[in-house]
């Protein structure tokens, strides 16, 4: 099995795996889905009573109830650092919270105004800032206020969705598209007919010019009257594309999972050795 990255940024990739079979490309989709461990706000602890600012008392409420203001901040993207933390089960703290497995956030904010992701202040190191900062949680009108403290955690989507950092995880097949110059009537109908636009050329050449993006739908097929196209599929290859939440980058996600599917192979077979 290789891998061949077609295109990567920061949130997002798009590789080619090769040598593979259907088996095997679907547990990476499923190991990228529900076993990459990243960060979550996990516990939520809201002030109650009246909040004092600059000599004026505001009313701690909000017009949402606390569980649903609560589950807004689970879905935040919080960033993740698979070196420095490890999950609570591990940590040699035995799960009390410490700063190898627990990050605190404060948000403190006061009406009228929309609270937003980027209110969250980390308790200590300033580079654990949330990076989307526009993530509306809730809105504030005047006299209002809302004092809370959050504890993020690792863990993997297995548990919740919360911790499930990659999303829009698919692949497929990957598409071999050929034109035959000889029988080509360079109509041009597969220029205009083709929904992810392979084709390139003019009336003198017609040629398969992005065969990736073909997602196998046979509509050239159908608009070809030379029958000049074939579209078919290689088996044993497949190409990949993902988006991260940004709590950990695109690259980490594959590294990471590709590490976790080896040594999940590599136990079961000395499990089927010890057989």
């Amino acid at each position: 099995m290789d891998i061949e990255i077609l295109e990567m940024s920061e949130r997002k990739v798009s590789f080619k795996l090769k040598n593979s079979t259907p088996a095997m490309a679907n547990a990476l989709r499923r190991t990228i889905l529900t076993d990459i461990p990243k960060m979550a706000i996990d516990k939520v602890e809201f002030h109650l009573g009246p909040i004092m600012v600059d000599g004026k008392e505001y009313e701690s409420i909000t017009p949402l109830f606390d569980e649903i203001i609560a589950h807004r901040l689970g879905m935040i993207p919080i960033p993740t650092d698979l070196k420095l933390f490890v999950p609570q089960s591990e940590c040699s703290c035995s799960g009390e919270g410490c700063p190898s497995c627990t990050i605190m956030y404060s948000l403190n904010r006061i009406g009228p105004c929309t609270v937003l992701s980027g209110d969250l202040i980390p308790l200590g190191d300033p580079n654990l800032k949330v990076k989307d900062e526009f993530i509306p949680i809730v809105e504030l009108a005047d006299g209002q206020a809302v004092l809370i403290y959050t504890i993020a955690t690792m863990g993997t989507a297995r548990t919740h969705v919360k911790w499930q950092v990659a999303n829009g995880v698919g692949y497929k097949y990957e598409p071999i598209v050929k034109v035959d110059a000889g029988k080509c009537k360079h109509c041009l109908r597969c220029l205009s007919e083709c929904p992810k636009h392979v084709f390139a050329g003019d009336a003198k050449k017609i040629t398969a010019a992005e065969p990736l993006k073909c997602t196998l739908c046979e509509s050239c097929l159908a608009f070809c009257p030379a029958e000049a196209i074939s579209v078919t599929a290689n088996d044993k290859n497949f190409v990949f594309s993902f988006e991260t939440d940004g709590s950990l980058s695109a690259e980490t996600v594959l590294s990471k999972a590709v590490s976790l599917l080896s040594g999940q192979a590599s136990s079961f077979g000395k499990l089927v050795e010890d057989l």
